[in-house]
């Protein structure tokens, strides 16, 4: 049975839908309405404060911490400074991905690793002989993504010791909320600025009361997952489970993916040091592969007149889809859409599709399967690069 985050005390006597889920054991919000409106909105236009505490989280210290980490991740390790973060995936040995998520460096030989799923295990197994440290600080430290255009703002407002104006892109830096000390990386889920606050479990309440109290008047609200999924898809992020599988949990080959075929061979450094999996990727980069992660785009005038033709006026779920659909070329099917939304900021029913590499260029004009009064119809998409959406200000020195 789920229990209650850090901030479950809150975000219970806030959740006015009772719209609850599940993720890691812990009771997390859906949608604090009825609808999820104003909290997508708050992600775009405002602040949006969403809880992130049930993400597994480790930390990994010692003489060899560098050198583990280094071994497991696709990334160099050499190239990252003390207060830089990185996203990566981590591969098996036949270079398919286990998992992915962010690696902060906090000092010469302290990381604080996120994954969504649990990874303990694997890291002792590839820290054999090593005099390194891994901790699973899951249940001792809270966290928090503060997104949105006036989230930088906020912050400005309430940490002290801490040079929020320029804290760059992807990068981590340490202060206090009250006193409490706290770390914020400039990183999160959305695609938009934004900011990732972690603290001690037990100091989480005085936190989230700070940030909403001085949040007032820059229209904070509580976010749930529904806007959250809108958002990420928007910013073309994959989700674990939906638009791959982790190799550890794959039942078949075909629910295996590598990191070329989600779209991330920018994160494979196969000219570092060993690491798992290294050989079968650069195998698979000689040979190339079959099939890739890329955005698709709906033809909305070919829904409507389709809804037209029936008498209906047209009708998309406000909430992004995670059940997979069929994507067509020439009558044949050559892949899957894994994660579909209505783009509010964008006006367009977007999607994540997984494809096979031979359609997945650009501009490649395809069909989408779109059911309508329980009858399954063809709508024409095209491809397109991702991130969808993709504000100046994600990455931009922020006017604070």
């Amino acid at each position: 049975m789920p229990i209650g985050t850090a901030f479950h005390d809150r975000t219970f006597a806030l959740c006015e839908s009772l719209n609850y889920r599940e993720w890691s054991g812990y009771y997390t919000v859906s949608a604090y309405e009825a609808h999820h409106e104003h909290e997508y909105n708050a992600i775009r236009n405002s602040a949006a404060l969403i809880d992130v505490s049930p993400l597994y989280k480790y930390r990994i210290t010692g003489r060899d911490a560098t050198r583990l980490v280094d071994r497991v991740v696709t990334r160099d390790m050499r190239k990252v400074s003390v207060g830089q973060v990185i996203y990566t995936p981590w591969c098996d040995e036949k270079g398919k991905v286990i998992d992915d998520g962010t690696v902060a460096r906090l000092d010469e030989n302290t990381y604080r690793w996120t994954a969504a799923d649990p990874n303990l295990r694997w890291f002792h197994q590839n820290a054999q002989g090593m005099d390194v440290q891994i901790e699973d600080i899951s249940e001792n430290v809270a966290a928090l993504a503060l997104q949105g255009p006036m989230s930088g703002r906020l912050l400005k407002r309430i940490v002290e010791g801490a040079d929020i104006e320029n804290l760059k892109y992807f990068h981590v830096t340490h202060g206090s909320i009250l006193g409490i000390a706290v770390d914020i990386s400039r990183t999160g889920y959305t695609g938009d600025l934004g900011y990732e606050i972690w603290m001690s479990w037990n100091e989480g309440l005085r936190v989230w009361d700070a940030l909403m109290d001085a949040g007032r008047a820059f229209d904070i609200h509580p976010t749930g997952m529904l806007a959250l999924d809108v958002a990420r898809i928007e910013a073309g992020l994959l989700l674990i489970d939906v638009d791959f599988n982790s190799s550890k949990k794959a039942m078949i080959e075909t629910q295996k993916y590598s990191p070329f075929e989600l779209g991330l061979g920018r994160l494979v450094q196969l000219e570092k040091a060993r690491f798992v999996g290294q050989d079968a990727l650069r195998r698979e980069q000689k040979n190339g592969h079959d099939r890739e992660v890329v955005g698709i785009e709906v033809d909305w005038p070919g829904v409507e007149t389709l809804y037209d033709q029936l008498g209906l006026a047209p009708s998309i779920p406000a909430a992004a889809s995670r059940t997979a659909v069929p994507i067509y070329k020439n009558g044949i099917q050559i892949g899957k859409a894994t994660s579909t939304t209505w783009s509010p900021t964008l006006k367009k029913l977007i999607a994540l599709a997984t494809l096979k590499r031979a359609y997945s260029k650009p501009g490649t004009i395809l069909e989408i399967e779109i059911t309508v009064e329980a009858v399954r119809y063809r709508v024409a998409a095209s491809v397109v690069k991702t991130p969808f959406f993709n504000p100046i200000r994600k990455t931009a020195t922020p006017v604070l």
